[in-house]
């Protein structure tokens, strides 16, 4: 029989959400919803929510489990329930259709300010210098250079096609004039 280590992560994937007892090496239990199983260690990240309490993590590491039993079938709730907790409250799961809209709203609208863009696949390039990925906010821009990075920052905040992501109150033509001295 195959050790816990040595096992596939398609066959780890199957505990994912599942409540379950992994039992280790020194034959100790610990309960709790796989929330992952890391590919490389074959780590189990249980997570433990008690009732008005803070979730608990623990890391049990895959060199020490040896067994590990499913006690209770996740479901969708649970699911969505162990993703609140580690993603931001703000964080919102888009489709592939919002994104695509996402993108394109970014895209028409950095080049009405003049700034060249292309696409690369799901992500945006500008000017060669800088990248944008999904769901093309902000945060989501990536580049060395500082200025172009915090030029570019404020115009993705300022895209009238995402409320969300709205921040400034800038007219049109002042992003206009300012974005030509971006790059």
């Amino acid at each position: 029989m195959l050790q816990w280590s040595e096992r596939s992560p398609q066959h780890w994937l199957e505990f994912v959400n599942h409540e379950v007892c992994v039992t280790a090496r020194d034959q100790q239990r610990f309960e709790g919803r796989v929330f992952t199983v890391d590919p490389v260690s074959a780590s189990v990240v249980l997570v433990s929510v008690q009732e008005n309490e803070r979730p608990s993590v623990r890391v049990i590491l895959g060199h020490a489990v040896t067994d590990v039993q499913i006690l209770g079938r996740g479901t969708e709730e649970t699911e969505r329930r162990m993703k609140s907790i580690f993603l931001p409250s703000q964080t919102q799961i888009l489709s592939a259709e919002e994104l695509k809209s996402r993108r394109e709203s970014l895209r028409v609208w950095l080049e009405k300010n003049r700034v060249p863009v292309t696409e690369d696949g799901e992500v945006l390039r500008v000017a060669n210098a800088l990248t944008i990925s999904a769901p093309y906010g902000s945060g989501d821009c990536s580049c060395s250079n500082e200025i172009i990075l915090a030029r570019i920052q404020s115009l993705v905040e300022s895209n009238p096609g995402e409320q969300q992501t709205s921040h400034t109150s800038e007219s049109s033509d002042n992003l206009m004039r300012r974005s030509d001295n971006i790059c």
